[in-house]
């Protein structure tokens, strides 16, 4: 009995194991389909999740307007988006800014540039860039400041038929002082073809102020340039548009275009009047902005302006205000034009001079009255100064060059001399660049309290008797066979 009672009793605690057993089993079960469930339905969330984000991605991507999406534009999901496509714009147009920087020797401008780049370091088509700029800017040699040349231009001959027509004493001066447009844009490429590239006249020195104010200049050493260039400075002289030009196959005065640049009024032979490139400022800014590594750091000319009959083809002086002591030729053309406004006509011409600045232009003083200044008196050098400092510089934004007419000087080659009397008064006057009329090669002092050179005529006179002539003396430039107008028959004397 005892023994039975005890087997039973181990069997009763063995079935209750197994009992327990397959309960613990089946909870176990029930478990894990509970957790396959919730893995199941957590997966199947996630997915649509995912697929009803995918539409509004896409929409990121294209940036719909609020009209186009319906929806108001969240500013969080705007800033992720367009960053990155900013960065890769900013990155070729910047990119491209520099390539034109260093494309005009402005290395240094060039390597900021890339430099600004987010990620630049890191970038290496960047860093390659600027390795390639580096390696060219140390390849650069110092300009010979002995060996800068000084071209200048009067105003250009559209139509030679017309400007070399008749045989009066104006003729002949336009035979001898102008050059034609075609002789102009020959001269232009074959210089860029032989290395000549355009530089400021005061990109020559460095200019500094003392504490009591005094302005000095030293040769600028830093001016450099990639070997096998030359550099030179150009100006252009009487960009007045006198009246007695009008009908003379020259234009008539500078306008500004539709996207605010420089360029010219031309009235053709029938009377019409048409607008585009018709004298020097605008054919040479189209050069440039097709080669840009014809002008370093982006110089363009200096433009030397009188003031008797206006500036820039704009009937600015004062005497079309006042009446007095006018001309024949100012007395007619107000006549033809009963509705002028000289303060309207003051404003445009301002607008215009802004523009031709911001091109990279400058001015220069040709005297007023385009006096010759080394046989005139110091009363006449006082009253002609003060009419352009009154009438010319408040619209061109004042100038510290003075560009003499009819080539003379305040002196010969020597330096100017302390006690030269009008020298003293120009410098009081806030003239420190001087320029004259020389036809060597190279004419350029660099003084402590002044910068004068020389400049060479490139007009009929020049052309014709370099080919015709026997010494020529712009070789150096280009082939003066290759350049003259086949329209001039003649140069005759003055």
């Amino acid at each position: 009995m005892d023994r039975d009672e005890a087997s039973k009793r181990r069997e009763a605690r063995q079935r209750k194991r197994k009992r327990a057993l397959i309960i613990k089993l089946i909870v176990l079960i029930l478990l894990l389909a509970i957790l396959g469930v919730c893995v199941f339905f957590l997966i199947r969330s996630t997915r649509k999740d995912q697929e009803s984000e995918a539409p509004k991605n896409q929409e990121e991507t294209v940036e719909p307007t609020p009209e186009e999406s319906g929806t108001e534009p969240d500013a969080a999901v705007e800033d992720t988006t367009v960053e990155p496509t900013q960065a890769t714009g900013d990155k070729a147009t910047l990119m491209q800014e520099a390539e034109y920087l260093a494309a005009t020797y402005d290395y240094d401008g060039a390597i900021e540039k890339l430099n600004s780049i987010e990620g630049a370091a890191q970038d290496q088509e960047i860093t390659a860039k600027i390795a390639e700029y580096q390696t060219t800017k140390d390849s650069c040699v110092s300009v010979n400041m002995e060996e800068v040349t000084h071209i200048f231009y009067h105003s250009l001959v559209v139509d030679p038929d017309r400007g070399f027509a008749g045989d009066d004493s104006l003729t002949a001066g336009f035979k001898q002082w102008m050059t034609t447009v075609d002789e102009f844009d020959k001269i232009t490429q074959a210089m860029y073809d032989n290395g000549y590239v355009l530089v400021r006249l005061r990109d020559l020195v460095v200019q500094t102020t003392d504490e009591n104010g005094t302005v000095h200049f030293a040769p600028n050493t830093e001016l450099k340039l990639p070997a096998g260039k030359k550099a030179f400075v150009m100006s252009l002289d009487d960009l007045s548009y006198y009246h007695s030009y009008d009908g003379r196959g020259i234009a008539s005065k500078v306008v500004l275009d539709e996207s605010g640049k420089p360029t010219c009024e031309y009235i053709q032979a029938d009377g019409t009047m048409v607008t585009g490139a018709y004298d020097c400022v605008p054919l040479l800014d189209q050069f440039i902005a097709e080669h840009p590594d014809a002008s370093y750091h982006g110089a363009k000319g200096m433009i030397a302006l009188t003031g008797y009959d206006g500036i820039l083809g704009y009937r600015t002086d004062i005497a079309y205000k006042t009446h007095e002591n006018l001309t024949s030729d100012q007395q007619a053309w107000l006549d033809a034009h009963p509705d002028f406004n000289w303060d309207t006509e003051c404003a445009q011409a301002k607008t215009v001079a802004d523009a031709i600045k911001a091109d990279g232009w400058e001015f220069a003083s040709h005297t007023w009255g385009h006096m010759h200044i080394g046989d005139a008196d110091m009363a006449r050098v006082q009253s002609d100064t003060e009419k352009w400092q009154n009438y010319v510089a408040p619209l061109v934004g004042g100038s510290d060059t003075i560009i003499f007419a009819h080539g003379q000087d305040l002196a010969d080659w020597h330096d100017y001399a302390a006690d030269n009397e009008k020298f003293n008064y120009l410098k009081s006057q806030g003239f420190n660049f001087y320029c004259n009329v020389d036809s060597t090669q190279y004419f350029l002092q660099i003084r402590d309290n002044y910068v004068r050179q020389g400049r060479r005529n490139l007009d009929g006179y020049r052309l014709w008797n370099d080919v015709h002539g026997e010494n020529n003396k712009t070789s150096d430039l280009f082939d003066a066979s290759q350049i003259l107008d086949p329209r001039r028959t003649d140069v005759p004397a003055l």
